[in-house]
């Protein structure tokens, strides 16, 4: 896919069938994800996911041999310098819809029903409707059953919080570990890393099944509960997703993979990382706290 670029002023690459499949693969999950909400089976969905696997595996692992092999230049180490940082500012801009769907909510839409401001003298659809926040008690309880209570900021979501800011500082001091060519060291920061994160998810499914079980809260309980499993689910698919690409880095670091002034793979999961504590920040204050 790439060749020597010590004297190219233009990088162009090979032909290659991974962006056919990764398209197919895509088409696949999304279309099979579609439908098992609609309540189709889930046949779909996992065969376009492991279509995506299998071509991740590989295309990566051809970027990789190649870097390895002294094949990847300046101009397309930038290039993939940019990629990443496209990639986690389409990232900030999925959250961000959420985030202002989550603002209208609370600052527009829930007062308004409950005919506070502009609305003060207005007859509105539910006028026995108080709104407060959490929202335990719903415009409509006959179709949204209201959730009892719901997650204190205190309890798990606290813990959490710290638990992956301890996490992004064992990553940097892995980063600097590796920087100074001190390889044990930024392997076992690194494995500490890995490890935070999963712990951060088992917490996560804790809480959960907690929300579940024990205060009804779920995504069938109105907009509080929509809103709260949409922002935290997608935020710990997105830890789930960094925990592999830091496992990954692990593996690869086993390998000797990394030099102390080109580990572009590193750097790239570190950032996406790091944007994924960022996240959880946000959501802890808005979602948890506030």
């Amino acid at each position: 896919m790439a060749s020597n670029t010590e004297t190219e002023t233009y990088f162009v690459p090979a032909q290659s069938k991974f962006p056919i499949w990764m398209a197919f693969g895509m088409f696949l999950t999304v279309f099979g994800a579609s439908k098992w909400v609609q309540g189709g089976n889930a046949l779909i969905f996992l065969s376009g996911s492991l279509v995506l696997a299998i071509v991740l595996y590989q295309w990566f692992s051809h970027q990789v041999s190649e870097n390895i092999q002294g094949l990847v230049g300046p101009q397309l180490k930038r290039s993939y310098v940019w990629g990443m940082a496209w990639f986690i500012f389409s990232e900030v801009m999925f959250f961000a819809a959420f985030f202002g769907a989550l603002f209208y909510i609370r600052a527009f839409n829930l007062p308004w029903l409950a005919g506070e401001g502009a609305f003060e003298s207005t007859s509105m659809l539910y006028d026995n409707f108080s709104y407060s926040w959490p929202l335990l008690s719903n415009p409509d309880n006959s179709q949204f059953l209201a959730p009892e209570g719901y997650i204190h900021a205190t309890g798990i979501p606290l813990l959490n919080t710290i638990i992956l800011l301890a996490s992004s500082i064992t990553l940097t001091i892995s980063h600097h570990a590796l920087i100074a060519a001190k390889r044990f060291q930024m392997q076992l920061w690194l494995g500490i890393t890995v490890l935070l994160g999963i712990i951060f998810l088992y917490y996560q499914v804790g809480e959960y099944h907690e929300a579940y079980t024990e205060l009804g809260l779920t995504l069938n309980s109105g907009i509080y509960g929509s809103t709260f499993f949409m922002l935290t689910g997608f935020h710990g698919a997105h830890v789930t997703i960094g925990t592999l690409m830091l496992l990954i880095m692990w593996f690869r670091g086993q390998k000797g993979h990394f030099k102390a002034d080109d580990h572009f793979g590193f750097q790239a999961a570190a950032w996406y990382w790091h944007f994924v504590d960022v996240v959880w920040l946000c959501l802890f204050v808005t979602v948890y706290w506030l």
